[in-house]
């Protein structure tokens, strides 16, 4: 396996992993309500996710809530899920694999 598409699919994976924390985490936001916060797997799931979620924050304006941010950051993810996907696709492509 080339290195360039060795980087990209561990990249993919990192984002999917980000990814299934946000929406785990949101469906334990949805099933715990106000008590998430004291639920173990809540608080671990805010941890893999912290990073993602600091980033999205600084790269949005003051005037989006922070109550808005993870649905962004879920969004973000899904896009660069997506265009990894298709760099992916061409790096296959490109080396005559068939992935």
């Amino acid at each position: 396996m080339p290195i360039d598409l060795f980087l990209v699919s561990v990249v993919r994976v990192l984002v999917e992993v980000a990814g299934y924390a946000l929406l785990g985490q949101g469906v334990l936001a949805l099933l715990a309500g106000n008590k998430r916060y004291a639920n173990l797997f809540y608080q671990v799931l805010q941890m893999v996710t912290r990073p993602v979620i600091k980033g999205v924050r600084s790269m949005t304006p003051k005037v989006v809530m922070d109550a808005h941010v993870p649905f962004l950051a879920f969004f973000l993810l899904f896009w660069v899920w997506i265009a990894l996907a298709f760099a992916k696709r061409a790096l296959c492509a490109m080396h005559g694999l068939q992935c």
